[in-house]
């Protein structure tokens, strides 16, 4: 029987400019051993020490080198199937605005970045539930419900 766990996060970056909002995507290096060259948004481990929010954060500065000027929790988790250790992995997901002239400096775990619109991000994405928690995010979070005023994290 397959093991539930829980060791991955993901965060999806967002800035506005110019009255419109972009999503920033990251591609995959392709030396990388696990799906090289693929498109996806900052995705990383959680260590033994750390909670869920403190990882997202970690691997949010890691991957890009930003700082958040918003972050918050969104209300979904992710879930795939890791047929290499027969494992169910349930992935919180987080999201961030940054600062409208952000550009972020890549980590030798990813060879391009892209801001783009919520459609451009939806095509250059590979995983289905990648796009379908942006698709969450720039409604629940972007598009201002209530649920946003809700779920923002502080910043320390």
């Amino acid at each position: 029987m397959p093991r539930v766990v829980s060791h991955i996060v993901e965060v999806y970056p967002f800035r506005f400019l110019n009255d419109h909002i972009e999503y920033l995507v990251l591609r995959r290096a392709a030396t990388d051993d696990l799906y090289p060259g693929i498109w996806q948004i900052v995705t990383g481990n959680i260590r033994r020490e750390e909670t869920a929010v403190e990882a997202a954060l970690r691997e949010f500065h890691e991957e890009t080198d930003l700082i958040p000027i918003h972050f918050w929790q969104v209300p979904a988790v992710g879930a795939f199937y890791d047929h290499r250790a027969d494992e169910v992995n349930l992935c919180p997901i987080f999201a961030c605005q940054v600062r409208s002239d952000a550009l972020p400096t890549m980590s030798s775990e990813h060879s391009h970045f892209a801001w783009v619109d919520r459609h451009g991000a939806e095509r250059l994405l590979v995983w289905p539930s990648q796009r379908e928690n942006l698709t969450l995010v720039d409604r629940v979070v972007v598009g201002g419900e209530d649920a946003a005023g809700l779920l923002e994290l502080p910043l320390q």
